[in-house]
């Protein structure tokens, strides 16, 4: 219910006389707040509501909830947030931005920016581009390194509670019914159960931390041509302090959903190369399924009271629910490596190819090229000496590739293995992980002419990969007919390289 003071502020907040201007202010509304697009400003009112996770009731709470927005995306959106501007009303009743005078409300000033440059305005686009979700991976690894770790959590019993959250949700809604989300909410605490004490052991690992909480694609946006996180949850610190995958995940979620499967799997990858959270990959699609089934049950009870757009709403409900499901799937861990010259398209394939392997965001990408750059402590586009390709370099390079196979193998995931794998010890040493553990192991050998291979690296722009045009004559020159794997041309498309992958290896 809006308050007096609130409605005088809105109508002075819509008015162009207020800021000097002379064309209409644009108004957008959340559920609870209300954002005034006024020339190159954009300033955000919060809704004088109180709700169970909110109280935004009186015009002080009002004020701080503006100020905590302000410090806490004003580190990661620098030059988008500006301040907080008070609303004052003087001695005649009059409303308008002072300093002096009763407080009746508060504003955050923003710049305003091309709504286009929204991530979900950019992916229903298909502007969206592996650099550009490299570089967001990036920006969110150092955001989660930088945030406040959360003190004396329970992992488990905080995802639990989630659990208990949504289904009292799905409780408000007819859409579904009593027999489906008795069977989707046994599904959920069973795949809870499994992973439970990993949950609680990365809360002690200090993987709980204060994040954004609202990390989805229209809460980023290009700023100055970089990625930003903006519009955090600043009004409730309990529901921003999560672990920091189940952070990530909303993100990975909304690119599912959405149909970029490939940027999903991509952002996944980038994030675990740079970040220690590798013993999460496997909780990965559990943290998926919980934001899909959020959306669930909140579009189904919008749709309760919906009017024009109800079918609509119950639609979106039902595929966020699908979508649940699919991710709470159980799949066999599986091996795939791709080996193959420089210039034979191993990287290209991989990241083309993880998205269809196992549960959604898809399989975690183990790349000998990333791998080495770690080991050095540089970037992946820092290139190296020739010194740190020795053959002694190259067996711990690849005896860390086996062991990063292993940990997600034991764990039920999938992987892709990246790398030249031109020497027989290198193939068997990949191979073992699986034998071991009696998982299907698929060995991929791309064959390409040298005159081919010679063409793609000498062309070769960016990447992780130092390999040259000599490097390549040193692999052409040490060739051996020895190769166990199975051989595919080179020469296809990416797709059709992928697709004989996948239906030979469904196969087996």
């Amino acid at each position: 219910m809006i308050v007096d003071d609130q409605r005088a502020a809105i109508a002075f907040l819509s008015d162009p006389k207020s800021y000097g201007l002379d064309s209409p202010v644009e108004v957008i509304e959340t559920h609870i707040s209300r954002i005034f697009l006024a020339g190159g400003r954009a300033y955000k009112m919060k809704k004088a509501v109180k709700l169970p996770y909110v109280d935004f009731s009186t015009a002080p709470l009002r004020l701080n909830a503006c100020l905590k927005e302000l410090e806490l995306n004003g580190a990661t959106a620098p030059g988008l947030y500006l301040g907080v501007k008070t609303l004052v009303k003087d001695k005649s009743g009059a409303i308008g931005f002072a300093v002096d005078g009763e407080c009746v409300d508060a504003v955050v000033e923003m710049v305003r920016f091309d709504q286009d440059l929204l991530f979900d305005r950019l992916a229903s686009a298909n502007k969206l581009t592996d650099e550009l979700i490299t570089s967001t991976a990036r920006m969110i690894v150092r955001f989660h390194q930088d945030a406040v770790v959360a003190q004396g959590v329970d992992g488990a019993a905080q995802m639990e509670a989630v659990l208990d959250i949504n289904d009292a949700g799905f409780a408000t809604s007819s859409l579904f019914t009593k027999h489906e989300l008795s069977a989707f909410s046994q599904l959920f605490r069973d795949t809870f159960r499994r992973h439970a004490e990993r949950l609680r052991e990365r809360s002690a690992a200090r993987k709980v931390r204060r994040c954004h909480g609202d990390l989805h694609l229209r809460n980023i946006c290009l700023l100055d041509g970089q990625p930003r996180l903006f519009d955090c949850i600043e009004f409730n610190d309990e529901i921003a302090t999560v672990d920091v995958l189940y952070d990530l995940a909303f993100l990975l979620m909304d690119l599912w959903y959405e149909g970029h499967q490939h940027h999903a799997n991509l952002v996944a990858n980038r994030y675990f190369d740079e970040s220690d959270n590798e013993d999460g990959f496997i909780i990965l699609p559990f943290f998926l399924a919980v934001r899909a089934s959020v959306r669930a049950h909140v579009t189904a009870t919008q749709a309760e009271t919906a009017t024009a757009n109800k079918d609509e709403l119950c639609a979106e409900a039902r595929q966020y629910f699908e979508l649940a499901k699919e991710l709470l799937e159980t799949k066999a861990p599986r091996l795939i490596a791709l080996g193959g010259l420089s210039g034979s398209g191993k990287t290209t394939v991989a990241e083309a190819l993880a998205p269809h392997i196992g549960v959604p965001p898809g399989a975690r990408i183990v790349e000998s090229d990333r791998v080495r750059k770690a080991m050095h402590g540089v970037s992946v586009e820092t290139r190296l000496p020739k010194a740190a390709y020795r053959p002694e370099i190259s067996k711990r390079v690849y005896a860390e590739m086996v062991l990063r196979t292993d940990i997600i193998l034991a764990d039920g995931g999938c992987v892709v293995a990246d790398a030249v794998f031109d020497d027989p010890d290198h193939r068997n040493a990949i191979e073992t992980p699986a034998r071991h553990r009696n998982i299907q192991f698929d060995g991929l050998w791309l064959d390409a002419d040298p005159a081919l291979l010679w063409k793609r690296v000498s062309g070769r722009r960016g990447g992780p990969s130092d390999a040259n045009v000599e490097v390549l004559e040193m692999q052409l020159a040490r060739r051996s007919s020895d190769m166990t794997w199975h051989k595919i041309d080179a020469r296809q498309d990416v797709k059709d390289i992928c697709q004989e992958i996948l239906v030979r290896s469904a196969s087996k």
